[in-house]
C-alpha cells in the first residue's frame, strides 16, 4: 500500500511543485493492485537514493521496488491508470533514470545471479556488472559488460554493452540468450532468437523502449584472470600516444583490451594527465605482457601498475557529480581512426574549455556480427571517441555552445554515436545512434510492443 514507509508525502518545493503536489494527490494512500514490493515516498529514509541519478537530482511522486517480474507489472498498470511519467533504472547512471512528478521504478531487488547448465548464467535486470563479476569468480567465468563496478545490468546491456572484453567476445548483447519482459500491456514474455525474435532484435540495441526486462540470460565465458592496469603518460604527448597506441593496439591480439583518457586541469590538486587503461583476458602474464609491452615503451611513459588480477577488480567507481549539473556529452565511431582525426582531437582537446576525452578501441569480435543482426548496427568501427565537460547548471548557453561547436570539428570525422553515452536526448542523436533501415524497424516495433509509448523517459523512438 502507498505511505508504508511513510505516514503523509512531503512536499517540495519549486517551480515544479504544483505538479509534484498534483501526483501525490492523485496517489497517496491508494493500493497497488498485486505489487508486493517496497514503495517509496518522499519522507522514506530511502526515497533519495531511488529519486537521484547520475548528475540530477530528481522529484518524482513515488519510487517502487519490485522484486518479481508480477510486480513490475503492477507497477506500470499503476503509473498508466495515474498518468504518471514513468522513468525505469537498473543502475542509477544516466539522468533519464530519475523524473519529477513520476514514478521511478527501480529494478535494484531484482538482483539474483545463477549459474545454468552449459556455463549460461541468468542475471536480474538490477544486479550491478561489479556484482555479477564477483558472484561468478568461483566459477572461472566472466560475461562482456561494462567498466564501472554499480552500472547496472539492464541499462548497460539495453544499449549494446562496451565493456572490458569486447574485442575477444563482443558487446553484452552479442552473448545474450533471451530474456524476461514486461510489455507496457503487462504481459509477461520471454524473447530469444525462437520466441518473440522481433523484440529479442530491438532489446538489443533499442533501450528500454519497447518493454521492462527484469532477467537476462547469457552466454558466459571462461576466465580465470585478467593483467590490468594504468599506464601514465605525460599529457604533453598526447597527440604522439594517440598514434602510438593505435597502432599498437591495430597489430595487438584481441585479447588485448585498451582505453585511452585524457583530462583537464581541474584545479591545482588535479593536474592535468593522460592515461592508457589495458585489460588482456587471460591470466597468462607471459602472452599478457607481450602483447601489452608495446605499449609501456611509447613516448612520455611515465610507469605503471599493470598486474594480474581477478575481473573484478577492474571495474571502477568514477566519483558522481555533485546534486546536478550540466552535463555537456557528445560521442562517436571512427571506422578508422587516423592522423587527421587525432590532430582534430588533439587540437580540441588544448582549448580552454576542453573536457574529459575517452577514446575506447573496439576492433575485433563485435566487427564480425552483421550489422542487421542487432539494432546496435555500428559494426564497422574501429574506436569510440567520447568527449563530457561538466557545468553548473547556472552556466550560461554560450559555454556549452562553445563546447559543442568544438566539439564538431571532431564530429566531422565520426560516424553514428553510442547511445548509452549520450546523458541528454540531443535532436540528432536517434539519427546517429541508428541508420535509417534501423531506426524503421524500431519505429515498427514499438507501435507494435509500447504503442502508446509509455516507456517513453529514454532516448525515445516514438511509435
Amino acid at each position: 500500500m502507498l505511505g508504508a514507509t511513510g505516514d503523509s508525502p512531503v512536499r517540495s518545493g519549486g517551480s515544479d511543485s504544483g505538479m509534484i503536489d498534483a501526483a501525490l494527490d492523485r496517489c497517496g494512500g491508494m493500493m497497488i493492485d498485486g505489487f508486493a514490493g517496497t514503495v517509496l515516498l518522499p519522507d522514506s529514509d530511502e526515497f533519495l537514493m531511488a529519486a537521484t541519478a547520475y548528475g540530477k537530482v530528481g522529484s518524482p511522486a513515488l519510487a517502487v521496488r519490485p522484486t518479481t517480474a508480477a510486480d513490475v507489472a503492477a507497477a506500470i498498470a499503476y503509473a498508466r491508470a495515474q498518468g504518471l511519467v514513468l522513468s525505469v533504472r537498473s543502475g542509477g547512471h544516466s539522468p533519464l533514470n530519475t523524473n519529477d512528478g513520476g514514478m521511478v521504478l527501480d529494478l535494484s531487488r531484482i538482483r539474483d545471479v545463477e549459474v545454468l547448465e552449459g556455463n549460461r548464467v541468468r542475471l536480474g535486470s538490477g544486479a550491478t556488472w561489479g556484482g555479477v563479476a564477483q558472484e561468478l569468480i568461483e566459477y572461472d567465468l566472466a560475461v562482456s559488460s561494462g567498466d564501472t563496478y554499480t552500472v547496472g545490468v539492464g541499462g548497460l546491456t539495453l544499449g549494446g554493452g562496451i565493456g572490458w572484453l569486447v574485442r575477444q567476445h563482443g558487446l553484452a548483447i552479442d552473448s545474450l540468450c533471451e530474456v524476461e519482459v514486461v510489455l507496457p500491456s503487462g504481459a509477461v514474455v520471454t524473447a530469444s532468437e525462437s520466441s518473440e525474435p522481433e523484440l529479442f532484435w530491438a532489446l538489443r540495441g533499442g533501450g528500454g523502449n519497447f518493454g521492462v526486462v527484469t532477467r537476462f540470460t547469457f552466454q558466459a565465458h571462461p576466465l580465470r584472470g585478467v593483467v590490468f592496469g594504468t599506464i601514465h603518460v605525460r599529457p604533453t604527448h598526447l597527440a604522439d600516444t594517440l598514434r602510438g597506441w593505435r597502432d599498437v593496439m591495430r597489430a595487438s591480439p584481441e585479447e588485448l583490451n585498451s582505453t585511452v583518457y585524457a583530462t583537464p586541469e581541474f584545479g591545482p590538486e588535479m593536474p592535468a594527465e593522460t592515461k592508457i587503461l589495458v585489460c588482456y583476458g587471460g591470466a597468462d602474464q607471459g602472452e599478457a605482457m607481450s602483447a601489452i609491452r608495446p605499449l609501456l615503451a611509447l613516448p612520455g611513459v611515465t610507469g605503471n601498475d599493470v598486474e594480474l588480477t581477478l575481473f573484478v577488480e577492474v571495474f571502477d567507481e568514477p566519483s558522481a557529480p555533485p546534486g546536478s549539473i550540466r552535463i555537456v556529452d557528445r560521442n562517436g565511431f571512427a571506422r578508422d581512426f587516423d592522423d587527421e582525426l587525432i590532430e582534430r582531437l588533439t587540437i580540441a582537446n588544448a582549448a580552454p574549455d576542453s573536457a574529459v576525452l575517452m577514446v575506447r578501441y573496439l576492433r575485433g569480435a563485435m566487427n564480425r556480427v552483421p550489422a542487421a543482426a542487432t539494432a546496435f548496427a555500428h559494426r564497422d568501427v574501429e574506436v569510440l571517441v567520447m568527449s563530457a565537460a561538466f557545468l553548473p547548471l547556472d552556466a550560461p548557453d554560450e559555454a556549452e555552445r562553445r563546447i559543442l561547436d568544438g566539439w564538431c570539428v571532431v564530429a566531422a570525422r565520426l560516424t553514428g554515436t553510442y547511445g548509452s553515452f549520450n546523458l541528454r536526448a540531443y535532436p540528432d542523436v536517434l539519427g546517429l545512434a541508428y541508420p535509417p533501415a534501423t531506426l524503421d524497424r524500431l519505429r515498427a516495433a514499438k507501435r507494435r510492443y509500447d504503442p502508446e509509448n509509455v516507456l517513453a523517459h529514454n532516448l525515445n523512438i516514438v511509435p
